[in-house]
Protein backbone atom coordinates (compact mmCIF):
# COMPACT_ATOMS: atom_id res chain seq x y z
CA UNK A 1 0.00 0.00 0.00
CA UNK A 2 1.35 3.41 -1.01
CA UNK A 3 0.65 6.45 1.15
CA UNK A 4 0.85 10.10 0.17
CA UNK A 5 2.53 12.77 2.32
CA UNK A 6 -0.62 13.21 4.44
CA UNK A 7 -0.98 9.48 5.14
CA UNK A 8 -3.82 8.77 2.70
CA UNK A 9 -3.71 5.55 0.70
CA UNK A 10 -2.93 6.15 -2.99
CA UNK A 11 -5.25 4.07 -5.18
CA UNK A 12 -4.21 2.25 -8.35
CA UNK A 13 -5.98 3.30 -11.58
CA UNK A 14 -7.95 0.02 -11.72
CA UNK A 15 -9.22 0.54 -8.17
CA UNK A 16 -10.18 4.12 -9.06
CA UNK A 17 -12.34 2.82 -11.92
CA UNK A 18 -13.92 0.18 -9.67
CA UNK A 19 -14.84 2.86 -7.13
CA UNK A 20 -16.27 5.15 -9.81
CA UNK A 21 -18.42 2.27 -11.00
CA UNK A 22 -19.78 1.85 -7.46
CA UNK A 23 -21.49 5.24 -7.15
CA UNK A 24 -24.08 7.00 -9.34
CA UNK A 25 -23.27 10.64 -8.48
CA UNK A 26 -20.19 12.69 -9.28
CA UNK A 27 -19.18 16.23 -10.10
CA UNK A 28 -17.95 17.48 -13.46
CA UNK A 29 -15.68 20.51 -13.60
CA UNK A 30 -15.76 22.49 -16.83
CA UNK A 31 -15.21 26.02 -18.12
CA UNK A 32 -18.22 28.31 -18.37
CA UNK A 33 -17.57 31.75 -19.87
CA UNK A 34 -13.85 31.49 -19.03
CA UNK A 35 -14.54 30.59 -15.40
CA UNK A 36 -14.42 27.21 -13.66
CA UNK A 37 -17.81 25.64 -13.02
CA UNK A 38 -18.77 22.52 -11.06
CA UNK A 39 -22.00 20.63 -11.56
CA UNK A 40 -23.24 17.50 -9.80
CA UNK A 41 -24.34 14.82 -12.27
CA UNK A 42 -25.50 11.27 -12.27
CA UNK A 43 -23.32 9.09 -14.45
CA UNK A 44 -22.28 5.56 -15.22
CA UNK A 45 -19.06 3.94 -16.26
CA UNK A 46 -19.06 2.19 -19.64
CA UNK A 47 -15.92 0.14 -20.28
CA UNK A 48 -13.82 2.66 -18.35
CA UNK A 49 -15.48 5.69 -19.95
CA UNK A 50 -17.54 8.18 -17.94
CA UNK A 51 -20.98 8.73 -19.51
CA UNK A 52 -23.27 11.61 -18.50
CA UNK A 53 -26.79 12.05 -19.84
CA UNK A 54 -27.98 15.66 -20.15
CA UNK A 55 -30.27 17.97 -22.10
CA UNK A 56 -29.02 18.99 -25.53
CA UNK A 57 -29.25 22.74 -24.84
CA UNK A 58 -27.83 22.62 -21.31
CA UNK A 59 -24.92 24.74 -20.16
CA UNK A 60 -22.99 21.54 -19.44
CA UNK A 61 -23.62 20.14 -22.93
CA UNK A 62 -22.33 23.33 -24.55
CA UNK A 63 -19.35 23.81 -22.25
CA UNK A 64 -18.07 20.24 -22.21
CA UNK A 65 -18.10 19.70 -25.96
CA UNK A 66 -14.54 18.78 -27.05
CA UNK A 67 -13.05 20.39 -23.94
CA UNK A 68 -10.78 19.19 -21.18
CA UNK A 69 -12.86 18.53 -18.07
CA UNK A 70 -12.28 17.08 -14.63
CA UNK A 71 -14.59 14.61 -12.96
CA UNK A 72 -14.73 13.72 -9.27
CA UNK A 73 -16.71 11.21 -7.24
CA UNK A 74 -16.37 10.23 -3.62
CA UNK A 75 -17.93 8.43 -0.72
CA UNK A 76 -17.46 9.25 2.96
CA UNK A 77 -18.74 7.93 6.26
CA UNK A 78 -18.56 10.68 8.90
CA UNK A 79 -19.23 8.22 11.73
CA UNK A 80 -16.21 6.03 10.96
CA UNK A 81 -14.13 8.81 9.37
CA UNK A 82 -13.44 6.66 6.32
CA UNK A 83 -13.90 7.28 2.64
CA UNK A 84 -12.40 7.70 -0.78
CA UNK A 85 -12.16 10.25 -3.57
CA UNK A 86 -11.36 9.69 -7.25
CA UNK A 87 -10.53 12.39 -9.80
CA UNK A 88 -10.31 11.90 -13.56
CA UNK A 89 -9.22 14.37 -16.25
CA UNK A 90 -9.81 14.01 -19.98
CA UNK A 91 -11.42 15.39 -23.11
CA UNK A 92 -15.21 15.39 -23.10
CA UNK A 93 -17.12 14.91 -26.30
CA UNK A 94 -20.71 14.73 -27.32
CA UNK A 95 -21.83 11.36 -28.65
CA UNK A 96 -22.98 11.97 -32.21
CA UNK A 97 -23.08 8.67 -34.08
CA UNK A 98 -26.57 7.11 -34.07
CA UNK A 99 -25.26 3.64 -33.19
CA UNK A 100 -23.29 5.01 -30.22
CA UNK A 101 -26.26 7.06 -28.99
CA UNK A 102 -28.50 3.98 -29.21
CA UNK A 103 -25.96 1.94 -27.22
CA UNK A 104 -25.53 4.67 -24.58
CA UNK A 105 -29.31 5.08 -24.25
CA UNK A 106 -29.49 1.41 -23.21
CA UNK A 107 -27.08 1.93 -20.29
CA UNK A 108 -28.49 1.97 -16.74
CA UNK A 109 -28.30 5.77 -16.66
CA UNK A 110 -31.60 7.40 -15.79
CA UNK A 111 -31.56 11.20 -15.38
CA UNK A 112 -32.64 12.50 -11.99
CA UNK A 113 -33.57 15.96 -13.26
CA UNK A 114 -36.90 16.48 -15.04
CA UNK A 115 -37.14 17.04 -18.78
CA UNK A 116 -35.66 15.49 -21.88
CA UNK A 117 -32.10 14.20 -21.52
CA UNK A 118 -31.25 12.69 -24.87
CA UNK A 119 -27.71 14.08 -25.12
CA UNK A 120 -24.68 12.10 -23.97
CA UNK A 121 -21.33 13.45 -22.88
CA UNK A 122 -18.52 10.91 -22.91
CA UNK A 123 -15.13 11.30 -21.24
CA UNK A 124 -12.35 8.72 -21.40
CA UNK A 125 -10.04 9.43 -18.45
CA UNK A 126 -6.56 10.38 -19.60
CA UNK A 127 -5.40 10.86 -16.01
CA UNK A 128 -7.00 9.22 -12.99
CA UNK A 129 -6.04 9.29 -9.34
CA UNK A 130 -7.63 8.46 -6.05
CA UNK A 131 -7.10 8.50 -2.31
CA UNK A 132 -8.67 6.51 0.53
CA UNK A 133 -8.73 7.21 4.24
CA UNK A 134 -9.17 4.40 6.74
CA UNK A 135 -9.02 5.06 10.46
Amino acid sequence: MKLDASGLEILAPEECLDLLASTPIGRIVFTDRALPAVQPVNFCLDEGTIVIRTAIGSKLAAAARNAVVAFEADEFDPATRTGWSVTAVGHARAASEPAEIKRLAALPLTPWAPGSHDHFIVMAPEQISGRRINQ
